[in-house]
């Protein structure tokens, strides 16, 4: 039982760590566009649930923050702060690597619920990814900028290797919070090393033409 439990914790903690990185992530674009008060909330709210939101409803889930409506008020309060505090806090990269955080966090998470909905591998695999690209997706469409999704840097390919170890590290025995501990870190750090060095996959280039 005290496994459970710990397993258990670990997941929500997860959870509540992709969430709130991600809801900082959405506030923090919506306060380098000069955006209101309203519109960081907003941000914050659709990029921390997005990802989640858009896997309960492929998997047949309750959406996850409609019943539980701390979610939302935990989305608004990260705003507020972000908003209300000087600028300098949040300056450099902090948006990127905070988006680093939920990417990995929320791509465990995604996959390890799904497996719990009786969602088979590789599908829960997709679910983990789902969850932890959509809301970043979801907030750079609504900002007018670049998505992340269609640049080569490294990005899905990071929440894939998180949901990728993750099931992995089950599949050979591993506990559920080491395979969960084990997935989130790799994924952050080969998100981590994509921010640092701008790492990426090549892009398609297409055939050579024939002369």
């Amino acid at each position: 039982m005290p496994l459970l439990v710990d397993t258990q914790t670990l997941i929500r903690l997860l959870d509540l760590a992709g969430i709130g990185v991600f809801a900082l992530s959405g506030a923090l674009m919506a306060v380098r566009l000069r955006q209101t008060l309203v519109t960081a909330c907003f941000f914050a709210l659709v990029t921390g649930v997005g990802g989640g939101s858009v896997r309960d409803l492929l998997i047949g889930a309750p959406v996850f923050w409609v019943q539980d409506g701390a979610i939302a008020a935990v989305c608004i309060a990260i705003a507020l702060v972000v908003w209300l505090t000087p600028e300098r806090w949040w300056q450099g990269q902090l948006l990127e690597w905070a988006d680093a955080v939920g990417l990995a966090a929320y791509a465990v998470f995604g996959t390890a619920k799904a497996l719990a909905w009786g969602v088979p591998p590789v599908p829960a695999l997709m679910m983990g990814v789902i969850t932890g690209c959509v809301g970043g997706t979801i907030r750079d469409i609504l900002a007018g900028v670049p998505s992340i999704i269609m640049r080569p840097e490294i990005y899905v390919t990071a929440a894939a290797l998180a949901a990728g170890l993750f099931l992995t590290l089950l599949w050979l025995g591993a506990g559920t919070p080491l395979a969960a501990v084990a997935g989130a870190v790799a994924g952050f750090i080969l998100r981590g090393l994509a921010i640092r060095w701008s790492l990426a996959l090549p892009a398609y280039r297409g055939p050579r033409e024939s002369r």
